[in-house]
């Protein structure tokens, strides 16, 4: 089995592997059964990619959207490796390419849709193949009570079991709950090795801010961060098409996504957006999963999400490349009591809409939460951790109050008119309005009637809205939405259990725009290889990223690698792409072409055999007519030289043994050839 450490390297260009990789490496390569739940950044695809590189045979690798595979299909062929997707896309000519290879035995991955598990033969199909591995991404779209379930994926268990071969599931969305699924639904009795490897995004910032004129808010904060890709996630389809009109008119490039978009119209977003630097999505929730953009840099919500897996999951696609990027979370009383609405009205069992309002109520305790919310996020998913510093409330803590009586005294209007009005009412009542609406009904004459004066009414709004955020109340869709009181609202109005609520619940996160990615003085060239960049993803037809992810962009830019060697040690350069770019982004770095090098030479760039191969040329050439120079001329190819530097032989007959070599040319330069190589260790 080929070594994984040597292969990073090499194919993938990565000196070293990120936290957790390599023992989820090492297992899968090893033949055992995995679920590994890492964050969206985390490197999952890596997981699966290298060991498939490692084993023999082919790896089946099922994922859940087209243009994933698409995408990482065209990411490992710029690698160079062999690898290929049959999807519903495809043209004849595409599936007929992957058809031959996946025949003569040249394709390492093969990527495929869960729906393509229904046709007949399928299983027979992968066995005459060769599968020897199968590895599911987005796993927990196995899970049937899930946000992304995805019937297919239950076929798996059974394709596992026909071909008897190991399985490897991935996913960063899993809580116990799901876990649980995915090990019964994709395993079948087998006990996988399970690698939970954390939820922190420490490089994502997390900012929550209560409603006060949505559209103003997301065109401000799109403002602080022009230029930057950015994805905009609304509840509705028309208010992605609105925001999309506001964003364009306010000079972003931006468009809108949603389901009913015709494919062709979604196929072209996606491409756009994959391809174009600074380009904002306006997208409901169809968005996303399926795009494998590494330099998305913020994401917002103009409306809430509909639980905490959901909203880590889209906040997840942004700064999957490790930089810094940012989140904004716009939410209020109508989004909490739409998201009730559609739990309560939904076709599920009792027991699992408890469960979805419990999902529900975790998200609203971390919009209304009074200290760090990553502290909150990863409670959450059973990980502890100091405050942050990288979150809206770490930035500037709330000012909190006693809202204990307020609340008391909301709870009191609700339960003296029947349970039967919403926040409007109740706050007129609380403030002493008296309206047509609040006389003819008599609630005028109220103990509660202007009991809460104290309180201006966005105050009270504030406050029905935290209510709503903690589960005190509900909206009751049997009564129109009118709210409610739950049973942990019963102690608060008991005056068993106090209320701490935020007095700047309504006040927008306030953050300076984010940082350059790089100084000043390196921002021109920055700028110049994301134009090479641009260029050379332009003539293949590829994104932007494909060529290289700006991560690899911006070490070249800071460390202005002046040759190939040099630039063969940039993150995320491997043995085909420094052979592809290298030399067009040293030009741009040094202003100049770089020096030619021989192929066999370029091949070892960046290695220690290529400074090794250095220095056996240069003696070669001082020998080439002996050593007082009267000899008759030798020389030696440049295979021959790469050979004897890749393989470091420490004799005179090892030396002889290899291509190129005879006893003329090793009595020549064999004695000076074994020096050099003793004493490079």
């Amino acid at each position: 089995m080929a070594d994984p450490a040597t292969l990073l390297r090499s194919v993938f260009g990565f000196p070293a592997f990120r936290p957790g990789q390599a023992e989820i490496v090492a297992a899968v390569a090893g033949g055992r059964d995995v679920l590994a739940i890492m964050p969206t950044g985390g490197g999952k695809s890596l997981c699966y990619q290298l060991p498939a590189l490692c084993r023999a045979g082919v790896t089946l690798v099922i994922s859940p959207l087209i243009a994933l595979m698409r995408d990482q299909v065209r990411a490992l062929s710029a690698l160079g490796v062999e690898a290929g997707a049959i999807t519903s896309q495809n043209t004849d000519d595409e599936t007929a390419s992957v058809r031959a290879r996946l025949h003569d035995g040249r394709l390492k991955l093969l990527y495929m849709a869960p729906e393509r598990l229904a046709a007949a033969g399928v299983a027979a199909v992968l066995r005459r193949a060769g599968v020897g591995l199968i590895a599911v991404d987005e796993a927990h779209c196995v899970s049937q009570w899930g946000h992304d379930f995805r019937p297919d994926y239950l076929r798996i268990g059974d394709l596992r079991a026909a071909l008897d071969v190991p399985l490897a599931a991935f996913t960063a969305t899993a809580d116990p709950e799901t876990q649980d699924e995915i090990v019964a639904r994709l395993f079948a009795g087998r006990r996988p090795q399970v690698f939970l490897r954390g939820f922190d995004r420490p490089n994502i910032h997390l900012a929550f801010a209560a409603k006060d004129r949505p559209r103003d808010q997301i065109l401000s904060f799109a403002a602080a961060r022009r230029g930057q890709a950015g994805i905009v996630y609304c509840a509705t389809r028309a208010r992605t098409e609105a925001l999309a009109e506001a964003l364009t008119a306010a000079g972003h490039p931006a468009v809108a996504y949603h389901a009913g978009l015709e494919a062709g119209a979604r196929r072209a977003v996606e491409e756009r957006f994959q391809r174009d630097d600074g380009l904002i999505v306006a997208a409901t929730v169809a968005f996303g999963m399926g795009i494998d953009k590494p330099d998305i840099r913020w994401v917002a919500h103009a409306d809430l999400p509909k639980s905490i897996e959901g909203y880590y999951q889209e906040i997840g696609r942004a700064g999957r490349d490790g930089l810094p990027a940012e989140t904004l979370t716009l939410y209020g009383p109508d989004d909490i009591r739409l998201r009730r609405a559609q739990i309560d009205e939904g076709a599920a069992p009792d027991d699992r809409k408890a469960a979805d309002h419990a999902r529900l109520n975790a998200l609203l305790g971390l919009a209304e939460a009074t200290g760090c919310r990553r502290q909150r996020l990863l409670a959450y998913f059973g990980e502890e951790t100091g405050p942050c510093g990288a979150c809206d409330l770490c930035d500037r803590p709330a000012a909190l109050w006693d809202g204990t009586e307020a609340v008391r005294k909301a709870l009191s209007a609700i339960l003296r008119t029947g349970e039967w009005f919403g926040a409007g009412h109740l706050t007129d009542i609380l403030t002493g309005t008296a309206t047509a609406k609040v006389r003819d009904r008599a609630h005028d004459r109220l103990p509660t009637f202007g009991a809460g004066r104290d309180l201006p009414k966005p105050a009270w709004a504030a406050v029905f809205r935290q209510m709503l955020g903690l589960d005190l109340i509900r909206p009751d869709p049997a009564r129109h939405g009118a709210l409610r009181l739950t049973e942990a609202a019963r102690p608060v109005l008991r005056g068993e259990v106090p209320v701490t609520l935020r007095r700047d619940a309504l006040a927008a996160p306030t953050r300076d725009a984010p940082a350059a990615l790089v100084s000043d003085e390196d921002a021109g060239l920055l700028a110049a290889l994301k134009a090479k960049r641009r260029a050379l993803a332009e003539a293949q037809g590829v994104p932007a990223y494909v060529v290289f992810p700006d991560r690899t962009l911006i070490e070249m830019a800071e460390r202005r690698p002046a040759t190939l060697d040099a630039m063969a040690a940039i993150t995320g350069v491997g043995a085909k792409k420094l052979d592809s770019y290298g030399a067009a982004f040293l030009s741009v770095i040094a202003g100049v072409p770089p020096a030619r090098l021989h192929p066999a030479r370029r091949a070892l760039a960046g290695t220690d055999a290529g400074s090794l191969y250095d220095r056996l040329q240069a003696e070669a050439v001082r020998l080439a007519r002996g050593p007082d120079g009267t000899g008759k001329p030798l020389s030696l190819t440049a295979a021959t030289l790469r050979s004897i530097a890749e393989r470091r032989p420490r004799s005179l007959a090892a030396l002889q043994a290899l291509p190129g070599m005879d006893p003329q040319r090793t009595e020549r330069f064999g004695p000076a050839f074994l020096s050099l190589i003793a004493a490079d260790g």
